[in-house]
């Protein structure tokens, strides 16, 4: 009798329980991903800011958003920056600024510079890359030099940070990025 046969069965088996198990893992994107790319671009670290107040020349200027989440200002100090808008900090300058420093300060400020996006995995030059608004996880694959021939094409493994909090979750490449996103593109299993 040939007992190699059952050997091969039992690891035949062994092994479809492993990969059917690996699928117990699956994990949809959480709601607040894809919540996230719907609202007003977030400011966070690395983000470099350019802000301008109206006449005052020596407060004209870029600044990043620190590690902390905040931004530097001359004057006042620190001014509150992550998980905020563009248009929110504006107005917390502004309202910093009026205490004591500016009768009416207009102030503007824009993303000059966006925290840049991870593209990891199946992709022919996996790294770091820059965000570009309205940008979808196709369109990040394509910067990082597309499809390896063993990438699963239909979806991705993305981890944003959404205020203080991580959430992973599986993505179809349509979906947007946001900068900070890192995108995880998997192994297909044949």
């Amino acid at each position: 009798m040939n007992f190699a046969i059952p050997r091969l069965i039992s690891a035949f088996a062994l092994a479809a329980t492993m990969t059917l198990g690996g699928c117990a893992a699956y994990q949809p994107a959480p709601s607040a991903i894809n919540a996230a790319a719907l609202q007003p671009y977030r400011l966070d670290s690395g983000d470099r800011l350019r802000v301008t107040v109206f006449d005052q020349a020596g407060l004209t200027n870029t600044y990043t958003v620190d590690q902390a989440g905040y931004i530097a200002f001359p004057l006042v100090g620190q001014i509150p920056a992550r998980g905020r808008t563009a248009k929110q900090v504006e107005a917390a300058l502004a309202a910093q600024l009026r205490k004591g420093y500016l009768r009416n300060p207009d102030v503007s400020i824009e993303v000059d510079r966006y925290r840049p996006i991870f593209v990891m995995g199946e992709v022919g030059r996996p790294g770091q890359y820059s965000y570009v608004p309205g940008m979808t996880i196709q369109n990040a694959i394509a910067i990082a030099g597309g499809f390896t021939s063993r990438a699963n094409q239909r979806d991705v493994d993305v981890t944003r940070k959404l205020n203080a909090d991580v959430s992973t979750g599986r993505v179809l490449i349509s979906a947007p990025v946001l900068g900070g996103d890192t995108i995880y593109v998997r192994e297909r299993f044949f």
